[in-house]
C-alpha cells in the first residue's frame, strides 16, 4: 500500500471479487480499504489461498489494468528498501511515475515505432535495413548490424574505439555472447564517450537482450541519445528523464514496459526502467552527485544499477575519466574488471599538464603563489589564441562575486538581518544576501566601520570581465547555470564555465585553464579531493593531445589530487583513496547510517534500534535548522543488520505515532 508509515512497511492480503478478476494482475494499480480509509496500493501477486487466519476485505477498485509495475523491478524496489532503510512505497514511487490516463488509454498503435522518437517526432535512419537471420530487420552502421527486438545479430558488432582499451574488445564479445560481464571503465582524455557506451549496448542488443544506460544530466543524455540512434538506427531506445513531463514521461515508460525498444536511457530517473531480458546495466560519471536521489530513501543511482544486475544476472558498466572509491572497491573485492589503456596510449591522448605551484614554477614565477592568474595561465591562453584555438577557464564558482569582505580589514560582509554571505552581482550592483536576498545598500563593517568591500571568492561572469580585458578583441563566453553551451566552434575565443558546464570544442581546445582550485580542495568533505580530481580529469578532457593542447592547473603539484591529475593516473588516486577510507573508517570501506532530526527524536530511535553488536555510534554534531546528526558505523558484511535495525526502530516510532520525524540515510554522499 502507498502508505508512507515504516511499520506498514509488508504486503496485505486482499480477496479479489469476481468482476475484477480479469483486471486484477499483477503490477496493476488497485485501491483498498484500510483503516477506514481508501488508499493506493500495488497487486504484488495472486494465490489461491491465504496465510491470514482473519476475515479477508476486498479489493475496492483496479485502477488500471496496465501492469506497470514489472515482476523484476518489484524484486528490486524490495531490495532497494531494504538496503537503504526504506519502504517498499517510498522506492515505488521513484520506480513508476505517477499515471497519466490519457497516454495509457492510447492504443498499442499509437506507441512510437521504429522510426520515430517516444514522443512521436520523426528521425532519419542512421542506415538502410538489413534482414536478420529471423526475419527482421534493423540498419547497418559504420559496419555494426543490430537486430530486432527477439532476434539475433546478423553480424558481429565492430569494437571500434574499444580497440585502445586492451580488455575493451572482450567486453562487448561478452555482451555479444550473452553473458554477463562487469567492468570498471577510466575513459582516455578526448574519449567519445558516449559512442562507446552506445558499442556496449549495440552488442549487448545483438545478443538479443536490453539495456538500461544512466547519466547525470540533460547535456550527457542528448549526447547519448545521438550515439545511440547513430548505431541502433531510430525508435529502438527511450529516453526516460523527470524534465520531460508527466505525458512525455509516462509514454516513453510505458513504451519500454511493453517490451517495444530494448533500450532505456536516461537520468537517474531511469536506474528503475523495466527492461525485458536485461543484459547490460551501465553509469557514467558515477561520482556525479546528481546520481544521488534527494528523495527517501535517497538511493544512489550507481548502487541500484548494480544490485539489479546482481538480481538480474545481467553485465554491468561503471565508467568516467575519473575513477570514484566505490568503484575501486568492485575492483578490489573482484566483482569487476578493469577497462584501461595503456601506459603508452594514455601518453599519446593526453595534453600537456602543468601545476602552477611547483617550485621551480615559483621559481620563475615569484608569484604565481598569490596570483589568480599566474604567468604560465596567461602564457597558455596567449599561445592559444594565437593559434586560432579556442581556450576553456574553468571556475568553480558561479555569479560575479559570490563574497565580498571588507576592504580595511578583511572581515566577511554579512547580512545584517539573517547573518547570510553577501554577493556582488555585476561590477555596479548593490550587494545583496545570498540567503534571504536582502540589500545592504548601506552596509558597514561591524568591525572597522569601513564601507569600501573587496571580492573574497570570484565568480564566473567576473572571471569572464576579467579576461576580456586581458585579451581585447578575443571573444568570450561563458556557460553555468544561467546558460549551458553545448558546443564551441572553432577559432579564438575563451569559454568560461562553471564545472559540469564545459561545452565541446571542435578538434578539442587549445588551452585549459582550471582556476581557484583552493575552492574545491579546502572544502570540509570527505569527497573533496576525489571531487576536485573528478572535475579538473572532465575538463582536461576537453584539450587537445600534446603538444597542441595544454592544460595548467592553478594548486601545488606535490598535492595528490594534482599528481593524479598530472599523470592521468585515476586509479592511482582512487586506490590511494580507498586506502585511506579504509584505514580511517569512512565508507565505501564500512557501512554508515546518519540519523537526523531534534536532539531527542534521534536518541529516542537509537535507543529503541537492535543495533549490531559490533555497531560504532558516532555524535552528536550539530545539523540544519536547529537539529542534530548521529552517525552509525559497521562492518560491510553487518550492513543489512544496521539497515532492518533502523527501520524496525522507524516502523516502532511511526506506530506509536512519535511527533518528531528522523531522517534516516544510509551512506550519504556528506557525513559533515
Amino acid at each position: 500500500m502507498d502508505v508512507p508509515l515504516a511499520h506498514l512497511d509488508r504486503p496485505f492480503d486482499y480477496l479479489v471479487p469476481a468482476e475484477l478478476d480479469d483486471v486484477a494482475v499483477p503490477g496493476t494499480r488497485v485501491k483498498v480499504r484500510f483503516a477506514g480509509q481508501l488508499v493506493d496500493g500495488w497487486l504484488l501477486s495472486r494465490a489461491d489461498d491465504s496465510g491470514h487466519t482473519g476475515r479477508l476485505a476486498y479489493l475496492e477498485k483496479v485502477v488500471s489494468p496496465e501492469p506497470v509495475l514489472a515482476p523484476e523491478i518489484a524484486r528490486l524496489a524490495r531490495a532497494v528498501a531494504d538496503r537503504y532503510a526504506g519502504s517498499l512505497a517510498d522506492v515505488l514511487r521513484l520506480a513508476v511515475p505517477p499515471r497519466h490516463a490519457r497516454v495509457e488509454k492510447e492504443s498499442r498503435d499509437d506507441q512510437p515505432a521504429p522510426g520515430a522518437t517516444a514522443d512521436g517526432a520523426e528521425r532519419a535512419d542512421a542506415g538502410p535495413p538489413v534482414t536478420g537471420a529471423d526475419g527482421t530487420t534493423a540498419p547497418v552502421v559504420s559496419g555494426t548490424t543490430v537486430p530486432g527486438a527477439d532476434g539475433p545479430a546478423a553480424s558481429v558488432v565492430d569494437p571500434r574505439g574499444w580497440r585502445d582499451y586492451p580488455t575493451g574488445p572482450v567486453l562487448l564479445r561478452a555482451l555479444t555472447d550473452g553473458r554477463a560481464p562487469r567492468a570498471v571503465w577510466s575513459a582516455l582524455p578526448g574519449e567519445d564517450w558516449a559512442a562507446r557506451y552506445a558499442d556496449a549496448v549495440a552488442a549487448t542488443v545483438a545478443g538479443g537482450r536490453g539495456a538500461v544506460v544512466v547519466v547525470a544530466d540533460a547535456r550527457d543524455l542528448d549526447r547519448l541519445d545521438a550515439a545511440l540512434t547513430a548505431v541502433l538506427g531510430s525508435g529502438r531506445h527511450v529516453s526516460l528523464s523527470a524534465a520531460l513531463g508527466p505525458a512525455r514521461r509516462y509514454r516513453a515508460f510505458l513504451t519500454a514496459r511493453r517490451g517495444q525498444v530494448p533500450v532505456v536511457i536516461g537520468t537517474r530517473a531511469a536506474m528503475f526502467a523495466p527492461v525485458d531480458r536485461l543484459g547490460l546495466v551501465a553509469v557514467w560519471d558515477d561520482g556525479d552527485d546528481l546520481h544521488s536521489e534527494p528523495r527517501a530513501p535517497y538511493p544512489h543511482a550507481r548502487d541500484v544499477l548494480l544490485t539489479r544486475a546482481q538480481l538480474a544476472e545481467a553485465g554491468a558498466l561503471v565508467g568516467g575519466y575519473a575513477r570514484t572509491a566505490e568503484a575501486q572497491l568492485l575492483l578490489e573485492t573482484g566483482w569487476a574488471r578493469e577497462v584501461v589503456a595503456d601506459r603508452a596510449t594514455v601518453r599519446a591522448r593526453v595534453a600537456a599538464i602543468a601545476p602552477t605551484g611547483d617550485d621551480p614554477q615559483l621559481a620563475r614565477d615569484p608569484g604565481a603563489a598569490t596570483a589568480r592568474l599566474p604567468s604560465l595561465a596567461w602564457t597558455a591562453a596567449r599561445d592559444a589564441i594565437r593559434a586560432d584555438l579556442p581556450v576553456l577557464v574553468q571556475v568553480p564558482r558561479r555569479g560575479y562575486l559570490p563574497s565580498i569582505s571588507c576592504a580595511d580589514c578583511r572581515t566577511p560582509a554579512r547580512c545584517a538581518h539573517c547573518a547570510g554571505p553577501l554577493a556582488l552581482p555585476s561590477s555596479g550592483g548593490t550587494p545583496a544576501c545570498r540567503w534571504c536576498a536582502r540589500v545592504a545598500a548601506a552596509y558597514a563593517c561591524p568591525q572597522c566601520d569601513g564601507r569600501r568591500l573587496r571580492a573574497a571568492v570570484t565568480g564566473a561572469r567576473r572571471t569572464a570581465e576579467e579576461l576580456g580585458r586581458a585579451f581585447p578583441g578575443v571573444p568570450v563566453r561563458t556557460s553555468g547555470r544561467e546558460e549551458v553551451l553545448t558546443d564551441v566552434p572553432g577559432g579564438a575565443a575563451l569559454v568560461v564555465a562553471t564545472p559540469g558546464a564545459e561545452p565541446v570544442a571542435e578538434g578539442g581546445y587549445g588551452a585549459v585553464l582550471l582556476l581557484d582550485s583552493w575552492a574545491l580542495l579546502t572544502r570540509a568533505d570527505l569527497r573533496a579531493g576525489e571531487e576536485a580530481l573528478r572535475r579538473w580529469l572532465a575538463a582536461a578532457a576537453l584539450a587537445r593531445p600534446a603538444p597542441a593542447g595544454r592544460v595548467v592547473v592553478v594548486a601545488d603539484g606535490a598535492l595528490a589530487p594534482v599528481q593524479a591529475l598530472l599523470r592521468w593516473d585515476a586509479a592511482w588516486f582512487a586506490g590511494r583513496e580507498l586506502a585511506e577510507r579504509r584505514e580511517l573508517g569512512f565508507p565505501p570501506a564500512v557501512r554508515m547510517a546518519s540519523v537526523t532530526g531534534p536532539a531527542e527524536a534521534v536518541a529516542d530511535l537509537l535507543a529503541a534500534a537492535r543495533l549490531p553488536a559490533d555497531a560504532e555510534v558516532l555524535g552528536p554534531v550539530p545539523a540544519d535548522e536547529g537539529r542534530e546528526r548521529m552517525l552509525v558505523r559497521v562492518p560491510r558484511a553487518r550492513a543489512a543488520a544496521l539497515a532492518e535495525a533502523l527501520h524496525s526502530a522507524a516502523g516502532a516510532r511511526a506506530a506509536r505515532k512519535a511527533a518528531d520525524p528522523v531522517r534516516l540515510q544510509v551512506d550519504p554522499l556528506s557525513l559533515f
